[in-house]
């Protein structure tokens, strides 16, 4: 039966969560209507959520793939808390994502994936949409699979694929719901499948059906429009993190004037970085696929040594093969940016779920003296200039730096300002070509750890320049002359050099700012990904009558030069991180401040709801 369709219903903010099995395309889905969110000008953020295990068992919890995003006419920070819509493909997906849908949300069911063998391999008795346990919530139960198939009849797909193209009938149904066109969604699918026909064809009429059973069935009552948001003028796109990174660390090539080559082994979740590179050689950036994380580095420090703009990407377990080559590059005093998108660990831990716990790591997870710079971004966007940032401090101070990331950051996505090439920043620097040291009888040499007098870089010298010939290796080197040295005297001065160098880098960063209530008497500390759920959080606070001042930190190390005296204006300092209190540990340990952490390690980012229920705990 039809019903009359009314004028869509606005409304200003919403959290849709998709799920299914890791085969049932949910990933592509969510992508896609974020895509049409982002097209029609919605601020938004994402969070993809799917298993480390490449394909698990059909119908069982751990096989369960989602995709959640949140789009609004408003800025958004956090992909949301509770679904105000849950798609479940399968009692699996019922089962594992329905504490994530608001009480009184709306539920779409692909009522044919609810048989008997499904019920039980997800632990069902009986099934849920006949036992009253889903009465809270608006259900739509939707014969997903045998609709999907009678409508692809006719394009060549085999009777046993023909069910496969149900994830576009969801998001026709998802389309109709919140007034999405869906033209782009078919120019996407002619362009992704036009080698195959009949799934081009069987997507396409997929979609249409969805659209069509919203407009046509009872769902027609529950239509609604998010309009755009009001944005500064611009070009605008949907990025996810690892793209703007990686296009940050193109653009850091061309506006360092030189070639960029990623020397890299494919790892959860940072492989998308060097397959994102791998696709511009025609914009100077050479890939290498290497054995394994130690040919990475190391090539990429051999490319270093060459004149190039070098990069290494990994993971917390690629940055612990890493760590020799890491002291070495350090002695070697060579600019390389390693990247290191985090996961949850130790070891193998959860390759596809989220952390933040390699801070001590990047810190201090080397043997010997060897302090790094470190810098972090804290939104996927953001990951662009972070990028940048982090070639300009390698190549002006001739030193490796760690840039952190995270799987939250990196797969999920937000709408991206593209910058005016004109305005990103100058960070080319002049590679030595003259010999730069006075014998003191007229005659001048080459010293390759001559330094920078403001700086304490020492020249970058191509090999093959003429009369620049010079050693290198991880024994230690000489003060100036870089002839191996063990003397202890030289040891201690060296040491103390590529410290202080690392050190003076806190000169030619800004200060932190402060934002919220700065006169309060508590500040919350913040890095990487927690920015979002923290801002949001503040804003929550602020309605429930708690006023708050927050400061999130870039670099991390060395820290900015007023953080010392920021800290010791407040009396309360909060650090919300995804790991057990690192960084609550270099606070107290740097500036001697009470700093009290609000932790977590589960694999999964802060919502705001409940870091704001965790912090308003601590003030109470």
């Amino acid at each position: 039966m039809s019903v009359e369709v009314t004028t869509p219903q606005v409304v200003h903010d919403v959290t849709i969560r998709m799920a299914g099995d890791s085969g049932d395309g949910m990933q592509l889905t969510g992508d896609r209507f974020t895509a049409l969110a982002a097209l029609a000008g919605n601020d938004l953020a994402t969070l993809p959520d799917f298993p480390a295990e490449i394909r698990a068992p059909a119908g069982t919890l751990p096989g369960v793939s989602a995709f959640q995003v949140r789009i609004a006419d408003r800025e958004v920070t956090t992909p949301g808390d509770d679904a105000a819509v849950l798609v479940a493909m399968n009692p699996a997906a019922l089962r594992s994502e329905l504490p994530r849908l608001a009480k009184g949300g709306t539920l779409i069911l692909n009522g044919d994936g609810f048989d008997e063998r499904s019920l039980i391999k997800a632990g069902y008795d009986a099934d849920p949409r006949e036992t009253g346990e889903l009465e809270a919530f608006a259900v739509i139960d939707v014969p997903m699979t045998s609709l999907t198939k009678t409508a692809v009849k006719g394009t060549g797909v085999s009777g046993r694929h023909a069910g496969r193209s149900k994830n576009f009938f969801a998001l026709g149904v998802l389309s109709w719901m919140y007034s999405r066109d869906t033209e782009p969604v078919n120019a996407w699918i002619d362009s992704k499948f036009a080698k195959d026909d009949a799934v081009r064809q069987a997507n396409r009429k997929a979609l249409f059906a969805g659209h069509a059973f919203g407009e046509t069935a009872e769902l027609a009552a529950v239509q609604m429009i998010v309009p755009p948001a009001v944005r500064a003028p611009g070009t605008y796109r949907s990025v996810d993190g690892n793209t703007a990174l990686a296009w940050g660390l193109i653009a850091a090539g061309v506006c360092a004037r030189l070639p960029v080559f990623l020397g890299s082994y494919p790892i959860t979740p940072a492989s998308a970085i060097l397959h994102e590179l791998a696709h511009h050689p025609d914009a100077g950036v050479r890939t290498f696929q290497a054995e394994d994380e130690i040919a990475a580095i190391t090539a990429a420090i051999g490319a270093a040594f060459g004149g190039h703009l070098a990069m290494t990407t990994t993971s917390g377990p690629g940055l612990s093969l890493k760590a020799e080559a890491l002291g070495l590059v350090d002695a070697l005093e060579l600019p390389l940016v390693v990247v290191n998108i985090q996961r949850g660990g130790p070891s193998t831990g959860l390759p596809t779920k989220t952390e933040a716990s390699d801070l001590m790591q990047a810190m201090y997870g080397r043997h010997g003296e060897s302090p790094l710079p470190v810098i972090a971004a804290s939104r996927p966007s953001e990951c662009f200039e972070v990028a940048i940032e982090a070639a300009r401090l390698a190549l002006k101070y001739r030193t490796p730096v760690i840039l952190l990331s995270d799987g939250y950051l990196a797969n999920s996505s937000e709408p991206w300002l593209v910058p005016d090439v004109d305005t990103l920043p100058d960070i080319s620097v002049e590679q030595t070509t003259e010999l730069n040291h006075d014998r003191g009888d007229g005659s001048a040499e080459f010293w390759p750890y001559e330094r920078d007098p403001e700086t304490l870089a020492r020249p970058w010298a191509v090999p093959g320049t003429p009369g620049l010939e010079h050693r290198i290796g991880g024994i230690e080197k000489a003060d100036g002359t870089g002839n191996i040295s063990y003397d202890p005297d030289n040891h201690q001065r060296m040491t103390d050099l590529r410290a202080a160098k690392v050190a003076g880098i806190a000169a030619d960063i800004p200060l932190v700012e402060v934002s919220g209530k700065v006169d309060s008497d508590v500040l919350i500390v913040g890095w990487g990904s927690t920015w979002g759920a923290i801002t949001h959080a503040m804003a929550r606070l602020k309605n429930a009558g708690h006023q708050v001042a927050h400061v999130h930190l870039r670099h991390l190390n060395p820290f900015p030069a007023n953080l010392g005296e920021v800290l010791g204006r407040y009396s309360t300092i909060l650090v919300p991180e995804l790991n057990s209190g690192q960084l609550s540990r270099l606070l107290r340990a740097e500036f001697l401040v009470d700093a009290h952490s609000i932790s977590k390690v589960a694999g999964q980012p802060f919502s705001a709801a409940e870091l704001t229920a965790r912090i308003s705990e601590v003030l109470r």
